[in-house]
């Protein structure tokens, strides 16, 4: 990502682009062309006003608009569907791919083929100067070659990079709670040191901040490794090297693949993920110690030099996907040869450390309006496929009648319900607490994809009061969010009441050294008209030095 050489521009999959160039990522097999990805070379300055390209991506798929017949298709190498000889719908889908700058427009005036307000819709890979983020992994196997015996744990570390901040989420199987992570530059020396919290969980949570340019530019060259060190019982270290990867982009399944002997040194990672439209699923394994350099090719696809291999199951049938869902499919991979080697692993949903969250607001309801009422909604994806969740509603016009997470709208009056939450509903405090347990690998996959939606339809508003789009909320190195319901921030619970098409959450806390930490997040911003109210519900996050990303706060102050 950047210029190259003395040429401004944008470098992205081995390819060069020119600044303002826009394009179609392509992951290679087994992803292909991701056609319902768009991605554009911005123009940048940088010190002493030197010109830079930097690549910014968005899922433009729900930007497609809908087509006017009862049966569209799907044409080879497009994103969006048309009927199948209707040439105003093909019209209409050429348009979401002319010209980057539709993606920061505004509200159309005459947008009237859409039959509901797409506010919503917005992906959160959306295009915002305020927020650039690349991601990274890492597979982390016991170290060879020391003294010290190799050990048998496996690591999968997924990194975020924003701005000059590093998080990271790591999972561990088969060692004990490392008690430390290390970074190490090109030289081997140690860059940053993280001391892990001891708690009982498999995941580890961390930000790496204020990162020097001299390692962002070693963690962009893929010069960066990572070590993890575990403190109690029999000395184990376990590192890999840290690497970016073009299936993270797609990644809604994954699995960490161990082996059963003792002292292996080896294991490996899946990234996985489901065909938008037919049950295949495609996926990358990268491996680590379990090809051996003197070891021929296997199946001419995975050297120890290039420890890459990419498939695609077929037409996964219902038993297939049911196992998938519940996360009891297993992929194993073996060695062929005298000395055959094993590593094997359950396929679950993506975990990390981001939080599943939803603002609901009356701006990004199906028919827009200004109510000053909120919801707030918090969820839990567990590895057995189950979605533990937490809602809250406050500020209605009228009694809610309905509470349901939904697909966007296929068409007009035609709503996609996956989930009634409703039974869990209790009136008299605002809430909603239960769990879905019967998700499909499908549902997960969208899920993980920002592709679901929770409504709350009252009864002024039988289609929905409020709206949200069900997103990741990025690991900021706050707690809260990932173990307690937020704060509901209204226009109703501004004195006086105001009716506004916003509403947000916000998670607040106070460390040992009476710092206090929040982060907010505001959904349903229209226009001029909501700036007094918009400032009310910014107003927390201005006390600080504190800067907006996506309608998204993060900030703390000292006392």
């Amino acid at each position: 990502m950047g210029s190259s050489g003395l040429i401004a521009g944008c470098s992205f999959g081995g390819r060069f682009y020119s600044l303002e160039d826009t394009w179609h990522p392509d992951l290679g097999e087994p992803f292909g062309v991701m056609h319902c990805v768009q991605c554009y070379c911005e123009t940048q300055r940088g010190r002493k006003s030197k010109v830079l390209g930097k690549v910014s991506c968005k899922n433009v798929k729900r930007d497609c608009p809908e087509p006017s017949c009862d049966d569209p298709v799907l044409l080879p190498g497009q994103c969006c569907k048309t009927c199948p000889k209707g040439e105003v719908d093909r019209k209409q889908a050429e348009a979401v791919f002319d010209g980057f700058e539709y993606f920061q427009e505004k509200e159309k005036e005459d947008d009237l083929h859409k039959s509901y307000n797409d506010r919503s819709y917005l992906s959160s890979e959306d295009i915002s100067s305020g927020e650039s983020r690349t991601d990274f992994v890492a597979v982390l196997t016991g170290v060879t070659g020391s003294w010290l015996p190799s050990s048998s744990g496996v690591a999968r570390a997924r990194f975020s990079l924003t701005r000059t901040s590093l998080t990271f989420s790591i999972t561990y199987q088969r060692i004990e709670r490392p008690s430390r992570v290390a970074f190490l530059d090109s030289d081997g020396n140690t860059a940053f040191e993280y001391k892990t919290p001891m708690r009982d969980s498999d995941m580890i949570c961390g930000v790496w901040k204020n990162l020097p340019q001299s390692h962002v530019r070693q963690l962009q060259a893929e010069q960066l490794r990572v070590t993890m060190t575990t403190a109690t019982g029999r000395r184990e270290q376990i590192e890999g090297k840290i690497i970016k990867h073009r299936a993270l982009f797609a990644e809604t399944f994954s699995s960490t693949l161990t082996s059963e002997k003792e002292h292996s040194g080896m294991g490996g990672i899946a990234m996985l993920t489901l065909s938008d439209t037919e049950n295949n699923l495609h996926f990358i394994l990268i491996l680590q110690g379990l090809i051996q350099p003197r070891q021929r090719e296997i199946h001419a696809n995975v050297t120890a030099y290039d420890p890459d291999f990419a498939e695609v199951l077929t037409d996964l049938n219902s038993r297939e996907l049911f196992w998938l869902s519940r996360g009891q499919l297993v992929i194993a991979v073996e060695t062929e040869g005298p000395d055959p080697r094993h590593i094997s692993g359950f396929i679950t949903g993506r975990k990390s450390c981001d939080t599943i969250q939803s603002v609901m607001s009356s701006g990004d309801a199906l028919t827009a309006g200004k109510t000053g009422g909120v919801g707030s909604a918090f969820f839990h994806l567990h590895d057995n496929g189950t979605l533990d969740y937490q809602v809250q509603i406050a500020g209605l016009s009228s009694e809610v009648v309905g509470l349901t997470i939904e697909l966007k709208p296929r068409r007009r009056s035609k709503r996609s319900v996956l989930y009634d939450l409703a039974p869990e509903f209790d009136r008299p405090s605002g809430r909603a607490t239960g769990s879905w347990s019967r998700l499909e690998a499908r549902h997960i996959h969208m899920l993980l994809q920002n592709e679901l939606f929770i409504n709350v339809a009252t009864a002024h508003s039988q289609e929905g009061e409020l709206r949200g789009q069900i997103r990741g909320l990025l690991y900021s190195g706050l707690e809260a969010p990932r173990h307690e319901i937020p704060i509901p921030l209204a226009g109703q619970f501004v004195a006086p009441p105001v009716l506004t098409s916003a509403g947000g959450h916000a998670w607040v806390s106070v460390d040992e050294r009476c710092h206090l930490h929040y982060e907010i997040v505001v959904a349903g911003l229209s226009k001029a008209d909501d700036l007094t109210v918009s400032a009310h519900l910014h107003g927390f996050a201005e006390i600080g030095e504190t800067q907006p990303l996506n309608n998204r706060y993060s900030t703390t102050l000292k006392s």
